[in-house]
């Protein structure tokens, strides 16, 4: 079709032009594009030899794999641009300039992404420390403060598939019933189909409402396991936990010759500890649990992400996930990574009221870093505005007053603009939400590679480029 205008000018347009592309894929994208970056960064920067140590072993028959640094690329580019699905990649090789220059025109399909992504989950995972070294030679890290926060990333799993202890204790026995009434029911009508028939016909096949109710009693009957067995395992650590606080009240008596005062702890029987009625399983991910959303005051079926991010340029220097709501027990772990990851441990660090415990603020490993952690939920405003509570001697006193201070609350108030921005960056700067994989340890790797993705960001948008390590 011939496009005419009347008196006006126009530029040429002929949709069936044919054009001589450029003999160099990397023409195909403008100098600085983020998919450039990602390449130099996996060719030039980032160690990828146990992912290719996996391939030496193997007959060698078959047709030949796709180069893993392809395979890294695609990967590394969807995460960092929100596309992380491996349907969505391979279609993308077909349609999208910068997925078909780093797949140098190739086209993996959805299946071989899947399981190179599944294979190699642990070692893509392992590159959020070499990524994070890079952004400490970069300058981009400098450790003078480190905020730490959690956030809930959905399970790849709905909460509808979960179902508490009590329910499962009531379920139990009625799917026991129904199936017994099954097979009496299957039985009957074999006999009297025999009867008519005579024997010899084939029967071994269950009927589909039999199977399916046999297969949900399986299920229950593993869920309620698992829960039993994380009560019995709770139990064993509190009366671990009670044993030694009624072995610090003998050593006390001993020591001053006075009975201790208050009644001494109760030692709890591993043996007779059950769940609760409304502990919960889910099925579809059993590791995953319901969590509040602190954002839309919901209760989801997630895991609890966490994240330490350093002040100077908002990069990740330790990230992890956890099945606890809360983040109580995370700030001995989160900042003895930080010190791991970086070689040295931060000079301040900062965290919100769901990290704040006495043991964890005064704890051996945190020892030299100037903590900003809130005993309690802190008002918004000016903290001279507000009467101060006096420092009452106990460490909880203590913080207290200290973030009270003029100094005090300066600092806490950076923690806000230090983290909480990196979430939003990676929920809904790149859309990530649900994980794409299911289990702890699998969802733990994952959110390295997330992670990673963003520091890699942080690389691109400063200007580093390899060649300046």
């Amino acid at each position: 079709m011939r496009y005419s205008g009347g008196k006006k000018t126009f530029k040429p347009y002929n949709p069936d032009q044919l054009f001589l592309l450029p003999p160099a894929l990397r023409d195909w994208l403008p100098e600085g594009h983020l998919a450039l970056f990602i390449s130099d960064v996996v060719d030039e920067a980032l160690d990828l030899t146990p992912i290719l140590a996996a391939y030496e072993t193997g007959d060698g028959r078959g047709q030949p794999p796709y180069h893993p640094a392809l395979m890294v690329k695609l990967l590394l580019y969807a995460y960092c641009t929100g596309k992380p699905s491996s349907r969505q990649i391979e279609q993308a090789t077909y349609e999208e300039v910068p997925y078909r220059v780093l797949a140098a025109d190739q086209h993996p399909d959805h299946d071989t992404l899947a399981a190179f992504r599944q294979q190699h989950l642990p070692a893509l995972a392992a590159l959020f420390t070499q990524g994070l070294d890079l952004c400490r030679r970069a300058g981009l890290v400098k450790l003078g403060h480190v905020a730490l926060d959690g956030t809930k990333v959905l399970a790849n799993a709905s909460k509808h598939k979960a179902m508490s202890y009590g329910r499962m204790t009531e379920a139990e026995p009625r799917l026991q019933q129904e199936i017994a009434a099954l097979l009496a029911e299957a039985q009957r009508v074999d006999a009297a189909e025999d009867a008519q028939y005579g024997k010899g016909r084939r029967g071994d096949e269950l009927p589909a409402e039999l199977a399916r109710r046999e297969s949900r009693l399986a299920k229950i009957r593993a869920a309620k396991a698992a829960l039993e067995a994380e009560a019995q395992a709770h139990a064993v650590a509190a009366a671990a936990a009670a044993q030694a606080k009624l072995a610090d009240r003998e050593r006390r008596a001993t020591e001053t010759g006075r009975k201790p005062s208050g009644p001494p702890p109760t030692v709890p029987d591993p043996t007779q500890a059950t769940p609760p009625p409304k502990a919960q399983r889910n099925f579809t991910d059993p590791e995953s649990r319901i969590m509040k959303d602190g954002a839309t005051k919901s209760f989801v079926q997630a895991y609890n992400a966490q994240a330490a991010v350093d002040g100077e340029a908002q990069v990740i220097v330790a990230a992890a996930v956890t099945q606890e709501a809360n983040d109580k027990q995370q700030l001995v772990p989160m900042l003895r990574q930080v010190a791991g990851n970086c070689a040295e441990p931060p000079a301040v660090a900062s965290a919100d009221s769901g990290y704040f415990s006495e043991a964890a603020v005064t704890a051996e490993a945190l020892v030299g870093i100037d903590l900003h952690v809130a005993p309690d939920r802190q008002p918004h405003g000016d903290a001279s505005a507000r009467p101060p509570r006096p420092d009452d001697g106990t460490v909880t006193g203590a913080m207290r007053a200290k973030l009270q201070s003029t100094a005090g609350h300066a600092v806490y108030a950076l923690r806000k603009t230090i983290v909480e921005p990196v979430f939003g960056q990676i929920k809904a700067g790149r859309g990530f939400r649900p994980f794409s994989f299911r289990g702890l340890g699998k969802v733990q790797a994952e959110w390295q590679v997330i992670c990673l993705t963003h520091n890699l960001l942080k690389l691109f948008r400063a200007g580093w480029t390899p060649q300046a390590v």
